[in-house]
């Protein structure tokens, strides 16, 4: 989910000049991105959303104009320099006929487009919440989310405004969350809204909704292949072999390892690779806590080490797709027992398969940590 602070906005949605194609005057027009600038040969290679690369010749008669992110009126664009071009940049390219000389460019700026992102993100942080959906009633939806010190409970109210997206099956990537409706909302799902909240902070009225059925696994590295891009995982309890896939999108992180004797809750965040540990406050929310931990790259995890991985629900069980990877994880497995020991960790239903306990990850479960990557 996109974790508490982890909150990427709908990122760059894939399309997002889809609207710009069909007010296009040419014969052949595409969405992509670009992907090299060939200044010597004045020339833009762009990826379209599908298909192949296309080397489009920029000419003295190319119209190049530039585009907020967001913004669905062509009339609102503005001129610029074909110079101005840049990697990465989302373009509407239209062709002239029978040629691959570029008539009009039109560009959202990668640029434009983090910043815009940045801010979502931040908008999400301020005035979002998470949770796992423990009650419906009508067009309210009532979550629970775990923190360190215990539980807090969010009624969230719908309404026609609001807007509601599904993760889909083995899905990874928070933009890519399809349309869906209040009825697909399930008790025990994961949750992130944005929206008004009350002054106590209890309730809301959203004006977005990210939901889906998420997994939660745990267990030792078995292998890793770094071109296929997938682990080998034992769970624990069954010690049965998981194949864990990973993409571009999925977040690695690495725990900072918990000194020998440390009680459970009582160890550093996180570290990676050049980051500093620190302690959470008193009541720290769990997703945050793992938001801070820094990420690492494949290669940085080792067979043996303890994960703690979440995704979505996917076709096989013995498959899926990682949104997050949490390496030395030891000290989450250990909170997660001695909250369900202490009678905190009841699970919820649909956010979890097998593993620990002889099969029983309610003690994960329990922590409330989300599966949206953001």
């Amino acid at each position: 989910m996109p974790s508490t602070v982890s909150v990427k906005q709908f990122a760059i949605l894939v399309g997002m000049l889809l609207p710009f194609a069909a007010q296009a005057q040419s014969s052949k027009s595409f969405v992509g991105t670009v992907v090299a600038l060939r200044v010597k040969s004045a020339a833009v290679e762009v990826k379209p959303d599908s298909g192949d690369a296309v080397v489009g010749q920029l000419t003295t008669d190319t119209i190049a104009q530039k585009i907020a992110p967001g913004e669905k009126d062509l009339k609102k664009a503005e001129a610029i320099e074909v110079t101005d071009l840049a990697k990465g940049d989302r373009v509407l390219v239209s062709l002239e006929p029978d040629s691959t000389r570029i008539r009009r460019i039109v560009v959202m700026s990668a640029k434009d487009i983090s910043n815009r992102n940045d801010a979502d993100r931040l908008d999400w942080q301020k005035r979002g919440v998470a949770g796992v959906v423990s009650a419906k009633s009508g067009n309210r939806i009532t979550v629970k989310n775990k923190t360190l010190t215990g539980e807090v409970q969010t009624t969230i109210a719908v309404n026609d405004g609001t807007a509601i997206k599904r993760y889909a099956p083995d899905s990874v990537k928070f933009a890519d969350a399809q349309p869906g409706k209040l009825a697909d909302i399930g008790i025990g799902d994961q949750v992130r809204a944005r929206g008004e909240k009350s002054a106590d902070g209890l309730t809301m009225t959203a004006q977005d909704i990210v939901f889906g059925t998420f997994l939660i696994e745990a267990g030792a590295i078995a292998a890793i292949d770094p071109i296929a891009m997938e682990m080998k995982v034992k769970e624990l309890g069954t010690n049965k072999l998981l194949t864990v896939k990973l993409t571009a999108d999925s977040q690695l992180k690495q725990m900072f390892a918990m000194p020998p004797g440390m009680p459970p809750g009582g160890g550093m965040p996180g570290r990676g690779p050049g980051g500093a540990p620190g302690g959470p406050p008193t009541g720290f929310d769990i997703n945050q806590m793992i938001e801070h931990i820094p990420a690492v790259k494949l290669e940085d995890l080792k067979p043996g080490a303890t994960v703690v991985i979440t995704s979505t629900k996917g076709a096989k069980s013995s498959e899926i797709t990682a949104i997050m990877v949490l390496s030395n994880a030891d000290m989450l497995i250990q909170m997660a027992a001695a909250m369900k020991a202490a009678g905190r960790g009841a699970g919820a239903p649909g956010m979890g398969g097998g593993g620990m306990n002889g099969g029983d990850l309610n003690g994960l479960m329990g922590l409330g940590i989300g599966g949206m990557n953001q």
